[in-house]
């Protein structure tokens, strides 16, 4: 069973996504999936009221979003970005496959949509 809406996909594009993390993703380069809907949408909130809001507030705030702390997990994410735009060197791509690795690297993940959801519901 999953653990997220099928709408999610279609509120956070590829356009979507790199325009939220450009300011992450700019602090990182500067100095150096899901679990976050469910970590922020409380008991009380219905999955699709909360992707509701979430929508309408991807329209209004989506150019205002802070940069995410910079912690070793959110740097595991961008090592992660750079990979896949070929600008980290490959072997980086064998460091977060280990089990270290790739546990910091969903540790990152999941704070990296936190802290886009707490930005954009702010």
């Amino acid at each position: 069973m999953s653990t997220f809406s099928p709408r999610v996909p279609h509120l956070f594009t590829r356009p979507v996504l790199a325009r939220l993390l450009a300011p992450t993703y700019a602090g990182a380069m500067g100095v150096d999936e899901d679990e976050a809907l469910v970590r922020q949408q409380g008991p009380r909130t219905s999955a699709d009221k909360f992707l509701d809001r979430i929508s309408a507030a991807l329209e209004k705030r989506s150019g205002r979003v802070r940069a995410a702390p910079a912690t070793p997990a959110v740097a595991a994410v961008m090592v992660r970005l750079n990979l896949e735009l070929g600008l980290a060197p490959e072997p980086m791509r064998a460091t977060l496959a280990s089990p270290r690795g790739a546990a910091v690297l969903e540790e990152g993940l999941g704070d990296l949509g936190v802290h886009l959801v707490k930005e954009l519901l702010r």
